[in-house]
């Protein structure tokens, strides 16, 4: 447990359904979600990797209130994340509309690489809406496990476990694969 006053920066470990979770944290808001790693050392080494400079403090309030909604969410309780503010400095334009997008899909719900491409404006995009979502420094409060290929398949995940991750948090929210028609456009995706 961290003891003294919360920083306007740093990251934070905290205790979730999956295991040891990280989340890390500016002035202007989240700045960094990290799924386990498998041990507490492993998830902390590789949150300070994406995070430089970010000390273990205290979380402020909102951020305490991130943490609360994830831990809900891990718990199967569904949860808005819409409200939490997040730091999207550095984050290239095509990825912050991508995760905007992915934003909007509610727990217990799934769109397509394809589909998230033509909500950007990009409709022949999908290949580079799943390397955003690869690229995802959000997981969890940007919904990225809820985004999946054509034809009820899962797609890829670059959280630990890859797949088998991404299946399981699908199925805390006990999401589908959306029903396809038989017949679709030749779209990657």
């Amino acid at each position: 447990m961290i003891t003294g006053s919360p920083v306007s920066s740093g990251f934070a470990l905290f205790e979730a359904a999956l295991g040891c979770c990280g989340i890390a944290w500016s002035d202007r808001g989240i700045s960094g979600v990290q799924l386990p790693e498998g041990t507490e050392s492993r998830t902390r080494a590789r949150l300070v990797r994406r995070c430089p400079g970010a000390e273990e403090a205290v979380p402020p309030a909102a951020v305490k209130a991130a943490i609360d909604t994830i831990v809900a969410l891990l718990r199967g309780e569904a949860r808005d994340f819409s409200i939490i503010s997040l730091d999207m400095a550095g984050v290239r334009d095509f990825d912050r509309r991508v995760y905007e997008v992915a934003r909007t899909i509610a727990p217990g719900e799934t769109l397509s690489y394809g589909e998230v491409a033509r909500r950007v404006g990009e409709p022949n995009a999908a290949r580079e809406v799943g390397q955003a979502l690869g690229r995802n420094p959000f997981p969890i409060i940007v919904p990225c496990h809820r985004v999946v290929a054509t034809g009820g398949k899962l797609g890829g995940f670059s959280a630990r476990g890859g797949t088998a991750t991404k299946r399981r948090l699908l199925a805390i929210e006990e999401a589908h694969a959306p029903t396809l028609p038989l017949f679709q456009s030749a779209e990657r995706g």
